[in-house]
């Protein structure tokens, strides 16, 4: 029997969508996890980037247990989670021209890296413009964005153009525009979003292709422990040591 307190209701959403990137994304997820193993089999840096609460999913991917060491953050300052005051100058940032080139232009990545482009709308200046200079670059690009806004809204890039329009590979996240999968007659507005736990999923499914890729071709995949678990630190520094020249997150 179906859960149909707003609770169930939301799990239920989630379900369905994870449902459906698993099954409707699955030559994508595998796309990008290769990619990301011929990156780091070739010597390249990983790096991710989302502005606002899309930021959420790419800080997941970055110094975590179970994670890739390799995967760095890409930070544009003002614009990484909901800690700036006030909230509302990350989303004006966000619609800044020339602020993602200067960003790139400031940071370690070059050719031949691949970069992460997390972006719900895909439609404001600066995921937009960060793929376009990325790829510019030289940088493999990976977009995660839900695929719906470039039909139903309109860009704010002065391209006319979506991040989906430059990647080499999209993951679709199937969110709906708007972002709240919940609806009730007592309250006013659409709520309980589902973008962040999409996501999330997302690239956690594409790194552990990665990994299991690299695998396969004799390459031991530079994972990091838990510090909690006994021995971890220690693994750790090792896997610190040994690919340091590619981990930023530690300068």
């Amino acid at each position: 029997m179906s859960d149909r307190t707003p609770a169930g209701q939301f799990f239920d959403a989630a379900i369905g969508l994870l449902q459906r990137v698993r099954d409707e994304e699955a030559e994508a997820i595998t796309a990008a996890g290769t990619l990301l193993a011929d990156t780091v089999t070739a010597g390249g840096r990983l790096f991710a980037f989302g502005a606002g609460h899309s930021s959420l999913a790419a800080q997941d991917v970055v110094y975590r247990a179970g994670g890739l060491a390799l995967m760095n953050l890409l930070a544009v300052p003002g614009t990484v989670g909901v800690d700036v005051v006030p909230a509302t100058l990350g989303s004006a940032l966000e619609r800044v021209d020339g602020l993602a080139t200067a960003v790139l232009d400031s940071s370690p990545v070059r050719s031949g890296d691949a970069l992460i482009v997390v972006s719900l709308s895909g439609r404001n200046a600066l995921p937009v413009e960060m793929a376009m200079r990325a790829r510019a670059l030289g940088v493999r690009v990976i977009g995660v964005t839900s695929v719906a806004y470039a039909a139903e809204t309109a860009s704010r890039h002065v391209s006319g153009t979506f991040l989906k329009d430059h990647c080499d590979i999209v993951l679709d996240s199937k969110i709906a525009v708007g972002d709240a999968e919940l609806t009730l007659d007592t309250v006013a507005a659409p709520f309980a979003p589902a973008s962040t736990v999409v996501a999330s999923a997302l690239l956690q499914a594409v790194l552990a292709t990665t990994a299991a890729a690299l695998a396969d071709r004799g390459v031991e995949p530079p994972l990091l422990r838990s510090g909690n678990v006994d021995g971890g630190h220690e693994w750790n520094s090792r896997v610190f040591e040994q690919y340091g020249d590619r981990i930023f997150y530690r300068h």
